[in-house]
């Protein structure tokens, strides 16, 4: 093993204990193995992961970039003009054939025959390695079951054998530290679609302890359907988990751009909190995740009505209370939550909201942080026996049309 190469496999293990992006070091995988005298022109490697809106990363080199070329992904190979590249691919046919290594030596005549070999061949290719390293079931995580790549040199002969014999023995080091960055990005990104933005960093950061919980004011949040019940007796079956994406995506979508966090989904509600340290701020932030809530629910009916899909409304609900944010549960089965009496109080205010047909219903508590003007777009509807609160509550409704909000 020559000096160069063992310079090569230190760098790639210390890459992967960093946790170094990606792309970044894909980029200087391929340089590297260029002054180690492995003639690389172009480089792709791909590799899937587990993500709600993507099916995995590429990363891209050409011996003429300057600099790392931004993390790309690509979707679904399930259907459309994504499932046909993949059929047309090279990596199918490895997938197929159960082979790991597929070479095209296209200057000296042999054919393209596979997705991506036309344009490698406009580009002055001449000779073109496609690389599968595989992971075994135990080593997989979902998808995530293998390193695709390709290989290609401008050279007049191609690659020569000790060429590639070299690069065939770095590939396995290189797959191995891309899939430990890859599996700290699936980690969080599960830890982050599964229990909000800042539950998943308390938990990644180590709160993961039972009954590890802090007290904290927040404002709280809940949202409902009206008229859940009916509408999934009529809705026909296939129609059932669309209707729930959709206003799940309305309400999530306006909370997260106002700085709400998302903590639980229940049935067809939402239960989030804007934490302080500022009240009046946070409770600004929640009036303004209100308002454009409706905005984009009526963009949303409009859409379903077009298609003849059933759509319905929202209720809301805002409290300000004192609450336990962290993990409950058994030893081996926690939530990260909020609990407390506050949390069962905004159950209950959003309960008077389908009593009193009112969109939206916010609590004394609630409106005493708000700042003068936003106020002003909120009226008093009365005082109300709440079940399993001892006091009556004040709530006010929210005013359509005059809603000043002043984050």
């Amino acid at each position: 093993m020559q000096d160069e190469e063992i310079d090569i496999l230190r760098w790639l293990a210390n890459a992967g204990l960093r946790g170094d992006e990606p792309n970044e070091m894909f980029r200087a995988f391929c340089e590297r193995c260029s002054r180690a005298g492995i003639p690389i022109s172009y480089a792709m490697g791909l590799m899937d992961t587990l993500h709600p809106e993507f099916e995995g990363h590429a990363f891209e080199w050409r011996a003429q970039d300057n600099g790392p070329r931004p993390l790309q992904t690509y979707s679904s190979s399930d259907s459309g003009n994504v499932r046909e590249t993949w059929e047309s691919s090279a990596f199918n046919h490895l997938r197929q054939t159960g082979e790991s290594e597929l070479r095209r030596e296209i200057g000296k005549g042999a054919p393209v025959d596979f997705y991506r070999l036309p344009e490698l061949r406009e580009e002055g290719c001449t000779d073109v390695i496609f690389h599968i390293e595989r992971f075994t079931r135990k080593g997989s995580i979902g998808a995530m079951d293998a390193f695709y790549s390709v290989w290609g040199t401008d050279e007049p002969d191609g690659f020569t054998e000790d060429q590639l014999a070299l690069l065939r023995r770095l590939l396995p080091t290189l797959a191995l530290a891309l899939k430990s960055v890859g599996s700290i990005r699936i980690v969080k990104t599960l830890a982050r679609v599964y229990l909000g933005q800042d539950a998943a960093s308390r938990v990644i950061d180590g709160q993961v302890a039972r009954g590890q919980a802090e007290t904290i004011d927040a404002i709280i949040w809940l949202s409902d359907l009206k008229d859940y019940t009916a509408i999934m007796d009529a809705a026909r079956p296939e129609q059932i988990i669309p209707l729930l994406n959709d206003y799940s995506s309305v309400v999530i979508g306006a909370l997260h751009r106002n700085g709400g966090n998302v903590l639980k989904l229940i049935g067809d509600g939402v239960l989030a909190i804007f934490k302080g340290p500022d009240l009046t701020a946070a409770a600004s932030r929640a009036l303004q995740t209100e308002r454009e809530l409706r905005r984009d629910l009526d963009h949303l009916n409009r859409r379903r009505g077009a298609r003849g899909e059933p759509s319905t409304g929202l209720y809301v609900s805002l409290h300000l209370g004192t609450v336990f944010y962290g993990n409950i549960g058994s030893r081996n089965r926690l939530d990260f939550t909020v609990v407390g009496p506050a949390v069962n109080e905004v159950s209950r205010i959003c309960t008077i909201c389908k009593t009193t047909n009112n969109d939206a219903l916010v609590s004394a508590d609630f409106v005493n942080v708000c700042r003068p003007a936003s106020r002003e777009g909120l009226s008093p509807l009365g005082e109300f026996s709440l079940r399993g609160v001892s006091e009556p509550m004040v709530l006010y409704t929210v005013n359509r049309g005059s809603v000043s909000v002043v984050v």
